[in-house]
């Protein structure tokens, strides 16, 4: 057991029966009435994000997770197929439980967390950042835009459309954080 003061971003609670995240947290002490906590939690079993209160001080329920690495194969009509990358066991995760699915390759490491107690899946992550090839943009032409941090559509070669600026062409390698969907850096 342990107590709202505990709390870590990142942390894994049980909550009325399901497993959550904690995304953020804030302690609350206001100048009338018992201090609390505001909690913006992520539900790990269908990734919707709730926003939840405590009173400072109450007894919570911490799980236990652990992160291994798995390499993406291939997807058929069952999930995403991973192997570990020591083990080599192979298991099947719902392409739902996968934030971002569309930037992910064949042969791509992923960050697979599993609940310690029960053995199960609780979700897969990408690595933060992610090199890429785009596959077609439009031509970005000088005098365009008046701001000048103008973003156009572009396709990278997993068949997901990101955001880059006009100068990226078809062809180039770009690096894109695959938890913002956005265009981080050109390889150079």
């Amino acid at each position: 057991m342990a107590t709202t003061a505990d709390f870590k971003n990142g942390m894994c609670i049980e909550l009325n029966g399901k497993t959550y995240m904690l995304v953020e947290f804030q302690h609350v002490k206001p100048g009338k009435g018992p201090a609390f906590v505001r909690t913006k939690l992520k539900n790990l079993e269908n990734g919707r994000t709730i926003d939840n209160t405590f009173t400072a001080g109450v007894n919570i329920d911490v799980v236990r997770v652990e992160r291994r690495p798995y390499q993406y194969l291939y997807e058929d009509d069952l999930g995403c197929n991973f192997m570990h990358t020591e083990t080599f066991e192979q298991i099947q995760i719902s392409r739902d439980m996968i934030e971002n699915s569309d930037l992910m390759r064949e042969g791509q490491i992923v960050e697979v967390m599993f609940h310690t107690d029960k053995e199960i899946v609780l979700s897969a992550e990408l690595p933060p950042i992610i090199e890429m090839e785009v596959t077609y943009t439009e031509p970005g032409v000088k005098g365009d835009t008046a701001s000048t941090n103008s973003l156009k559509p572009a396709t990278v070669d997993t068949g997901a459309t990101i955001k880059v600026p006009l100068f990226i062409t078809t062809g180039e390698k770009i690096r894109v954080d695959t938890r913002t969907r956005e265009y981080y850096e050109r390889v150079k």
